[in-house]
């Protein structure tokens, strides 16, 4: 009896090790999937009135790849790979730049703690975007 019950331990630890090891494959920020079902749903939340689909303040556009890449009018906003030199995290984590800090988002409370980390992991990941759609 005790042997079936250590096979049936070593079974469910295996399971739940294979378990945690697919979430893990779904966290991967290097994934454009990381960013459809992470990032994308942050920025609908907090910039999208501003900075996706019609909108476009400051000429930055955050719901296409070219445009990610482009930026607006104070250039690229984002570094793949450097959080810390990516305009775009600064501002969300309010430390812009001194004579213009620019908090991110406007008129509304700063993101949280955990949505900040979710764009620095993927920003620190390579900002992996799903391709644009043809024209």
């Amino acid at each position: 009896m005790r042997g079936l019950l250590a096979g049936c331990t070593v079974v469910a630890i295996g399971f739940i090790s294979m378990q945690l090891g697919t979430v893990r494959a779904q966290e991967d920020a290097s994934k454009p999937a990381f960013y459809t079902t992470k990032v994308k749903p942050i920025l609908e939340t907090h910039c999208a009135n501003c900075h996706m689909g019609l909108n476009r303040k400051g000429g930055l556009v955050f719901d296409t790849q070219a445009g990610l890449k482009k930026g607006g009018k104070s250039g690229a906003v984002i570094v793949p790979g450097d959080p810390a030199k990516s305009l775009f995290v600064k501002l969300i984590r309010h430390e812009g730049p001194v004579d213009d800090p620019m908090p991110m988002p406007p008129k509304k409370p700063k993101m949280s703690d955990a949505d900040i980390a979710v764009i620095t992991a993927w920003v620190k990941a390579g900002a992996v975007m799903p391709p644009d759609p043809p024209k």
